[in-house]
């Protein structure tokens, strides 16, 4: 896997493997300069949002429009992996040449709250949302999706994408489970939620993640390529990255807004 600086405006049909770009990783809440959970996958024409946290669509406009997204997919209901589908969807909506509804895929009730920001009927004709059953598989474009529940303090749909021969896990927010292994298991990158360096507070510990626990995931689960997010403000990189290797021994990186990886 190599880093990309990529190429704002570059056609999608141009990245025949699977690309993934950071439009943030911060937990919680946007550090100054940054923004919450949201990440671009594409492939092979096909633009897929995973996440929408605080402050990822002013990051996503920054390389494509708003009605070139052609999918959307949330692991859960908090507003830092939520919050910005109101905006990108007011940003298809109120125009006076809407593109067709954009296909939202969450857990049901996931997105009941940020839904109803705006008046009733407003933005409406600017989706259609599929509800998602945990287990299940589904096609989105190319991506052939798995779905795992993990454990959070509301319901999160870990999910598993794949394309041809590449695979991609992502968390979403989760405490330690063997099925974040069985999620990951031989991925070419796991994107792997670690809060916390090592220490997890008493309180979060069945629902939030360290580096170095998911370090120890990671090489139970014999992914290629590990890509730490969801830091909590504040947290040293460096720090975060030292605990995950720890256990695991391959290419250990911090998601960061910007950041650009092309699948092996």
């Amino acid at each position: 896997m190599h880093q990309s600086t990529g190429t704002v405006g570059e056609p999608a049909d141009k990245i025949l493997r699977v690309r993934l770009r950071v439009l943030g990783g911060c937990g919680a809440w946007p550090e100054a300069g940054q923004a919450c959970s949201g990440y671009l996958v594409e492939h092979d024409g096909f633009r897929l949002l995973v996440d929408l946290g605080y402050a990822t669509v002013p990051r996503l406009l920054e390389h494509i429009t708003a009605d070139q997204v052609d999918a959307v997919f949330i692991s859960h209901g908090h507003p830092d992996h939520c919050a910005d589908l109101n905006p990108l969807l007011r940003a298809r909506a109120l125009r006076d040449d809407p593109p067709a509804p954009l296909p939202v895929y969450a857990l049901p009730g996931a997105l009941d709250a940020v839904l109803a920001l705006d008046r009733p009927g407003m933005l409406d004709a600017a989706y259609v949302l599929h509800e998602i059953t945990v287990g299940s598989r589904l096609d989105i474009g190319p991506f052939r999706a798995q779905t795992r529940l993990l454990p959070h303090w509301v319901p999160n749909a870990g999910v598993r994408l794949a394309a041809g021969d590449q695979v991609l896990a992502y968390t979403g927010d989760t405490g330690p489970s063997p099925d974040v292994v069985e999620l990951a298991r031989d991925a070419d990158l796991l994107l792997a939620e670690a809060t916390y360096v090592d220490e997890v507070p008493e309180d979060s510990r069945r629902y939030l993640s360290s580096a170095r626990q998911v370090g120890r995931q990671a090489a139970d689960a014999g992914v290629r390529h590990l890509l730490l997010t969801h830091l909590w403000p504040g947290t040293d990189p460096a720090a975060a990255r030292a605990a995950a290797g720890d256990r695991y021994d391959g290419e250990v990186g911090v998601a960061t807004a910007g950041l650009v990886r092309d699948l092996p």
